[in-house]
């Protein structure tokens, strides 16, 4: 380099002087390596061509051109101080512009030879967008091809992204779609809001592109590979953010023991069999009074169904013998108790079925588990058990103050875990509207204010998990579920998916319904403790002997206002109303 900028300094006419020069650039280029190499240049640290290489390299160059600088001074300035200045420059210019040639040249191929079946739109040029552009494109064996960023942003109109020409903002899906032949539409705002979500979903549907989303922030920061891109699900269209957890952390209760799931053919049990057996349990087992569902749990854990298992129990657990056998027979350590009927209208018709199964059966196991020295009793509630209106509600608190009373007086971790809507479970509100999106319509709903929680399966079960490993006795556990979501805007995103119209008809609430649901009831005390999406919520207790008395052949109405009074959380009047139940159970109502 400094050759150059000698022969540069000479107008390209004047012979340089070569000893001197020679000397100086063995001497610069040794001064390059010991600095270069100290700055992480020639071992590999930084990317090939990027900003931090380029930082490198500037400060290599400063640091080499310095020194040569005060050993020319020194030895008494054979050469120019213009040339050694001129030498940093060249220097500086042509590692920078070698790096940047190669990594071109790179990108390119890898862009070349890549054999993507998919090509992409991304909407969204920030820091999420410009990553996810960047891994996709450095990715020669990937699925997907990068063709076009779209943004609103109108002062990122003009940029490219690593490479690729933006196409627009979110009025331009259609037309760039078909412009440049893309199969998908990838939304990268990790941040999104369920509105944007829908909405871009429906433009990108429109135009006939598969519709994409990416992980968390979290999630991208922390993952070091090409970031996971999945489909647009129901919980993004319905805002529903996941609660992380470590269960690998938290789940060591279970490894090593037998573990009971009651329920365990439905949605939560099945999906409770499916997390737990990843973490070794010495035993699972699992129960259930139907037979179709054991034999479909069995499947997904199996891929087999031959119903010859041990591992299956085929019991009801309104048998309170048959529980306890089970109990002495197989000695469960921890159990997770799923089984409940759970649909709140057939229950306000026929309140004996919750009496005999979610009240009875719950304390028969309570029972069991307290009689054979259970460990840990985790009992799956829900929302409905804050400040309850319906015989589902009243049955689950219920449950939730048995459980409680349990847990006093054995002093093990017998706890309950309450949470929302579950999507994607046997019966649940948006699997009832796609079904009658299906069918033509119409869609319908109770009442336009309407509002619900809603989580997903699998984080349901995580925080089930997590609640045997983080509650106290007693308490009941409740999930941060975000804000709830309006089910008329829900029928409506459906409607507008369809491309058909469908009509959305209001039915009015029905008998026990509220218009807006709660976590906590407006008595309760909570605290974040261990988990910032967690709260912890003391639930008083309830004497088993206010159940026992209970008669089946009290008439409904009747039935339902003593169920209501055992389920108070213990505000000021409750012993009142507990000892009013307590007669009412007694006499029969006279």
């Amino acid at each position: 380099m400094a050759i150059v900028a000698e022969v540069l300094r000479l107008d390209l006419v004047t012979p340089p002087s070569w000893p001197p020069i020679l000397a100086f650039g063995l001497l610069a280029a040794a001064i390059d390596i010991i600095v270069g190499t100290r700055f992480g240049l020639f071992v590999g640290r930084w990317l090939i061509g990027s900003f931090d290489e380029f930082k490198a390299v500037v400060a290599t160059t400063a640091c080499t051109t310095a020194a040569v600088f005060v050993a020319d001074l020194v030895a008494g300035t054979p050469v120019p101080h213009s040339v050694v200045i001129g030498a940093g420059c060249v220097a500086l210019l042509a590692s920078a512009g070698t790096r940047m040639t190669y990594r071109s040249l790179v990108e390119t191929t890898w862009r070349s030879l890549s054999d993507a079946k998919e090509r992409l739109l991304v909407f969204g040029a920030g820091d999420a967008g410009y990553r996810i552009v960047r891994e996709l494109q450095r990715d020669p064996t990937g699925a997907y091809q990068v063709v076009g960023v779209l943004d609103d942003n109108p002062r990122k109109r003009n940029r490219r992204v690593h490479g690729v020409a933006m196409a627009g903002d979110r009025t331009a899906i259609a037309a760039a779609a078909e412009r440049l032949d893309a199969d998908g539409l990838l939304i990268a705002i990790p941040s999104a809001s369920p509105s944007l979500v829908a909405e871009l979903t429906e433009l990108g549907e429109a135009a006939g592109l598969r519709l994409m989303t990416v992980p968390s922030i979290g999630q991208l920061i922390s993952s070091e590979a090409t970031p996971a891109i999945r489909d647009v699900t129901d919980e993004d269209l319905l805002g529903r953010r996941r609660v992380e957890t470590d269960l690998v952390s938290i789940a060591h209760y279970i490894t090593g023991k037998r573990v009971l799931v009651t329920g365990a053919g439905g949605s939560i049990g099945s999906e409770l069999c499916r997390q737990l057996v990843a973490f070794g349990p010495a035993e699972l087992i699992m129960a259930d009074r139907d037979e179709s569902a054991l034999h479909a749990v069995q499947m997904s854990l199996e891929q087999r169904a031959l119903l010859d298992s041990d591992r299956l129990v085929l019991i009801d657990i309104r048998d309170r013998v048959g529980v306890h056998r089970l109990f002495e027979q197989r000695k469960p350590e921890v159990v997770f108790h799923a089984a409940a009927l759970k649909h709140l209208p057939l229950l306000e018709r026929y309140p004996v079925e919750a009496l005999k199964t979610n009240i009875w059966g719950t304390q028969a196991l309570l029972e069991a588990a307290a009689r054979h020295g259970v460990e840990r009793f985790v009992n799956i509630s829900t929302d409905k058990a804050a400040s309850p209106q319906s015989v589902l509600g009243y049955s689950k608190r219920v449950c939730e103050r048995l459980t409680a009373r349990f847990a006093a007086e054995t002093g093990r971790s017998f706890l309950s875990v309450r949470f929302g809507n579950v999507l994607g479970s046997r019966g649940s509100m948006l699997g009832a509207f796609q079904a009658q999106v299906a069918a033509g319509g119409p869609i319908t709903v109770t009442h336009p204010d309407v509002t619900r929680y809603f989580m997903t399966v699998e984080e349901a079960v995580q925080l089930v998990i997590q609640a045997g490993a983080i509650g106290r006795p007693g308490e009941a556990l409740v999930l941060d579920m975000g804000e709830p979501v309006r089910i008329l805007d829900v029928a409506k995103m459906l409607a507008s998916r369809s491309g058909r119209p469908i009509e959305i008809v209001f039915t009015g609430l029905r008998p026990g319904e509220k218009l807006t649901e709660q976590l906590m009831a407006s008595g309760e005390v909570g605290a974040r403790s261990v988990h910032p999406s967690i709260t912890h919520v003391d639930v008083p207790g309830l004497d088993p002997e206010l159940i026992n008395h209970l008669d089946p052949f009290t008439p409904s109405e009747l039935l339902v206002l003593m169920l209501r009074e055992l389920a108070l959380e213990g505000d000021p009047n409750s012993r009142q109303r507990e000892h009013q139940a307590r007669e009412y159970a007694v006499g029969g109502g006279d």
